[in-house]
């Protein structure tokens, strides 16, 4: 276990809760380390969240499985509902130690820690806590629809779509192979806020987080990573692209928004060191799938 990970468990026992270190396994998506830890739910942490089981019956119906993705009707639907979520639909509060400043810096680079609410061949909804200054580093959902929703802390989130997904014509990638991306954000977001959704090919499919304070993130990925699926996890190194006249007469006449129009080079590169991530069982309230039960 690492250095955060050992921390997180203290912390966490000082909150009412008791872990306790089952085994470590290999996950591919992310190529993510996962430490499975044993949660018993501390005082007052309810059973049952009418909202989470509202959201999960919600996706049963939205996500339809690969190729497919959410009408627009759908997805303001999902939004709707995680629009309103707090950290206790999932059985977090703002008053655990982990989302508490500090009386010491960490050494090394802070881990990722995930937990998994729930996954099937559809989707998948799953909890990503970022200790102050961790990053999830710039990476992609190919063919997903995902939505984000910020439980607790303030977090910067950079991302990025293709400038035209469909062109692999030259003028669209450099001579190092890096191909041309538009920003779409940009900023710095603190709890409570709205939900950010990503499309397969627009929404900021290629995005960066990287915490301020501590964070927990609730996403809803649908469909799910899967490498058979040829769903992988691919991460680039972006380089802030300098107008020339020729990109000029292109680019000029594409509509700016928020992040005033910019665009960047990325480069595939190798799967990250800080993308490994920790993982803990998740103890929250608990969703019913009555279908589980089906003969």
């Amino acid at each position: 276990m690492t250095i955060e990970a050992a921390g997180l468990v203290e912390e966490m026992r000082r909150s009412d809760r008791v872990m306790v270190v089952d085994k470590v396994i290999k996950k591919k998506r992310c190529r993510r380390k996962i430490v499975r830890i044993r949660l018993e739910k501390p005082p007052r942490v309810l059973d049952y969240s009418a909202t989470l089981q509202k959201l999960f019956h919600s996706c049963r119906n939205v996500f339809n499985g690969p190729g497919t993705v959410p009408s627009p009707t759908d997805v303001r639907k999902l939004c709707r509902i995680l629009d309103v979520m707090k950290p206790e639909d999932v059985g977090l509060s703002r008053d655990l130690q982990f989302f508490k400043p500090r009386s010491h810096e960490v050494e090394g680079t802070p881990r990722v820690t995930s937990a998994t609410i729930y996954k099937c061949q559809n989707f998948e909804l799953c909890i990503f806590f970022l200790p102050a200054t961790a990053v999830i580093p710039l990476h992609n959902h190919p063919e997903m629809t995902v939505f984000s929703k910020l439980l607790l802390g303030t977090m910067h989130i950079k991302a990025y779509d293709w400038a035209d997904p469909f062109d692999s014509s030259d003028f669209f990638t450099s001579p190092s192979k890096s191909r041309l991306a538009k920003l779409k954000a940009d900023a710095t977001y603190t709890a409570p806020c709205d939900t950010s959704v990503l499309y397969p090919t627009s929404g900021g499919n290629i995005h960066e987080f990287t915490a301020i304070t501590p964070c927990a993130v609730l996403d809803v990925i649908g469909p799910p990573y899967s490498k058979d699926d040829g769903r992988d996890c691919s991460y680039y190194r972006d380089t802030p692209l300098d107008h020339d006249e020729q990109l000029r007469k292109i680019l000029d006449d594409d509509e700016e928004d928020d992040t005033g129009g910019r665009y960047g080079w990325l480069e595939e590169i190798e799967i990250p060191e800080e993308s490994e991530m920790d993982g803990i069982e998740y103890k929250g309230p608990q969703i019913v799938d009555s279908m589980a039960y089906d003969p």
